[in-house]
């Protein structure tokens, strides 16, 4: 009884009175964490501030430790329960973190340093705090670029769709054109669709933007899941236009400055519309009677 009794002390133990004893274990393994792994953060936020693409990566972490102030007085009152487990995990972090550096896989190396975080929280936490986190750690994977193979994979069938629904869209503007793959022939010169304009990057940019819009707007997983799977068919149509508007300058404008400055400006003033889409397909569900009868 005694034994239980003493054991019950421990757990109630607040976290203002636990933390000090966990500073020096905790501040070790934080110069560890960064010594093996500050060549692979460094590099990836060099392609945050090398690559526009990428640049939403800078918001990630701050959106995550955003939630964790939230969840802060959640966090404080879950206790401690240091598993072994956590062992494990980062045993796996370090292998794929290994896999990735002979590999020369940045990707790899990149999840590696969100898995080794699951596994330090699993193991000086335990389980329930790491579920309380989980979607913390999966937002960090928005700030981590999508490895080239997969990129490759995914950027052919979206050239060949936004060059498909951009002559489309130039046939009804009675723009004569012939499409072969993902080359717009127009009667001023070739209009190619390249892989940077597939809107891949643009796609992910948006999507991540629209994790963090569901997060402040809705309070339910599907309603944030609707608006996240939503901005995927927005980002590919407003991407197909992109396009459309650079072949209806190249006919009747400049070629130079439709690929040039236009081409650039356009990018940013879809992804503008693209957000306000997001926000009139919002303004759209809370329309639907399922949606009124459940937030009643």
């Amino acid at each position: 009884m005694a034994e239980k009794a003493n054991t019950a002390v421990m757990v109630s133990i607040p976290w203002r009175l636990r933390v000090p004893d966990a500073f020096w274990p905790w501040s070790f393994v934080g110069i560890l964490t960064l010594f093996v792994y500050g060549r692979v953060l460094a590099r990836l936020v060099n392609s945050w501030w090398q690559v526009p693409d990428y640049s939403h990566g800078f918001l990630v972490p701050v959106f995550a430790a955003y939630l964790v102030w939230v969840k802060r007085n959640k966090i404080k009152t879950i206790p401690l329960a240091p598993t072994w487990a956590g062992i494990g995990v980062v045993a796996f972090s370090l292998a794929t973190l290994v896999l990735g550096e002979f590999g020369a896989e940045l990707f790899l190396s990149r999840i590696s340093f969100v898995i080794l975080l699951a596994g330090l929280t699993l193991g000086f936490g335990g389980w329930q705090l790491l579920k309380e986190l989980r979607f913390v750690l999966l937002v960090l994977f928005l700030a981590i670029p999508i490895p080239s193979i997969v990129f490759n994979e995914i950027a052919l069938p979206l050239q060949l769709l936004a060059a498909k629904t951009a002559s489309v869209l130039l046939h009804t503007f009675n723009v004569p054109s012939v499409r072969l793959g993902n080359i717009i022939e127009l009667p001023a010169m070739e209009l190619e669709v390249a892989a940077a304009c597939s809107g891949i990057r643009s796609l992910i940019s948006l999507f991540t933007l629209a994790v963090f819009y569901g997060y402040f707007i809705e309070k339910t997983f599907p309603r944030r899941a609707v608006l996240a799977l939503a901005s995927i068919p927005i980002a590919i149509a407003a991407n197909a236009v992109r396009i459309f508007g650079t072949g209806l300058c190249v006919e009747y404008w400049n070629a130079d400055k439709a690929l040039g400055f236009f081409h650039e400006f356009s990018g940013w003033v879809m992804f503008v519309v693209s957000l306000g889409c997001l926000s009139i397909v919002h303004c759209a569900l809370r329309l639907l009677p399922v949606y009124q009868r459940r937030s009643s």
